[in-house]
């Protein structure tokens, strides 16, 4: 069995596909999102800036990824991205993040797990029904009969996407990215 915080040396890195060329300065869509604390997040409607880091799914300790997860660009790496972004969500909210999510198209319940296991101080987000992912023409994958998005982080300001990180490779690093994106968009 796997350690979802272990990542492997040789995981294959993901290649630029043109899928996120589109999203930057696209209003998010006008639809609520269940979340990991029990409310609906509506992302169109907050103000000021919120970071959304996107990933496929994250492992169960003890659980047998699916077959072949290993060899996806991209695919393997979910734990760490979130406990890279809970060890720096304080940091985070210094730099003026006012809202910070995880986002995926597990349900709530599997993302629940998650949450409480990491201890995530923020909310996840599913959209098992893919109405965000389809309303965003996000980029996924499919594996196992599973329609997974590919990992990615949005920065929203007043529900428009200012930035967008894609491919994100190493994905224990994406948060650290962010970070030094808002630290030089604000010299």
């Amino acid at each position: 069995m796997h350690n979802p915080l272990d990542l492997p040396a040789d995981i294959p890195a993901p290649e630029d596909d043109g899928g996120a060329d589109h999203l930057t300065g696209l209003r998010l869509p006008d639809l609520a999102l269940p979340a990991t604390d029990g409310s609906e997040v509506n992302l169109s409607r907050l103000s000021g800036r919120t970071v959304i880091y996107i990933y496929p799914r994250t492992g169960v300790p003890g659980q047998a990824l699916p077959e072949g997860w290993d060899e996806i660009p991209g695919a393997r790496g979910c734990t760490p991205q979130s406990c890279a972004f809970r060890d720096h969500h304080d940091e985070l909210r210094a730099l003026g993040v006012a809202q910070l999510y995880g986002l995926s198209t597990q349900d709530t319940l599997y993302q629940q797990e998650a949450a409480e296991r990491l201890h995530l101080p923020f909310p996840v987000l599913s959209d098992e029904r893919l109405a965000f992912t389809t309303a965003l023409t996000l980029p996924t994958f499919g594996v196992a009969g599973m329609t997974l998005l590919k990992r990615m982080a949005l920065v929203v300001d007043e529900g428009i996407i200012s930035k967008v990180f894609y491919p994100v490779f190493p994905p224990d690093k994406n948060a650290e990215e962010v970070i030094a994106w808002i630290q030089a968009s604000r010299a």
